[in-house]
């Protein structure tokens, strides 16, 4: 039997943008009826075992996300083996990524972004920002977490 498709969301510190992603995305594909096993890391391990940043808990359960479980890790090599997706949230962790990852599964690495209708092109970082930064990552998370569970839908 086939495994549930995989999907690995990474920003730099794995404690804002890719537990965001991991959070909404798992809630969106369980509503969607969607099996798919769903984590986040970071590039660097300055967060390791910590939870998520606080303003981006905060922002994501205003809107009803529930990071229960979500802690930072670091991406591991066996992580582009295990995982479909291996989604960044910038242009810089995208490079990052390749460069830690054998070129066999370069095609399995790409912009989270890539999968949203929007002028962005990164998932921008809004750790040293305000609260409006942590509004902007969830709507971009939002939109491309719609777009890649219709590409999931649609390859079965």
């Amino acid at each position: 039997m086939a495994h549930p498709p995989a999907v690995l969301f990474v920003c730099l510190g794995n404690i804002c943008r890719s537990p965001t992603a991991e959070a909404v995305f798992r809630q969106k594909a369980r509503a969607a009826g969607v099996d798919v096993e769903v984590d986040s890391a970071g590039t660097h391990g300055y967060h390791i075992g910590k939870a998520p940043d606080k303003r981006s808990q905060a922002a994501g359960q205003a809107r009803g996300y529930n990071f229960d479980g979500v802690r930072c890790r670091r991406v591991d090599k066996s992580d582009f083996v295990r995982f479909d997706y291996v989604l960044a949230m910038d242009h810089s962790n995208l490079s990052d990524l390749k460069g830690m990852s054998d070129p066999q599964f370069h095609s399995k690495i790409q912009l989270l972004l890539d999968f949203a209708d929007t002028d962005f092109e990164e998932v921008p970082d809004p750790y040293y920002g305000g609260r409006q930064g942590f509004e902007l990552v969830l709507d971009l998370i939002e939109q491309a977490s719609e777009g890649l569970l219709d590409r999931l839908k649609s390859n079965g």
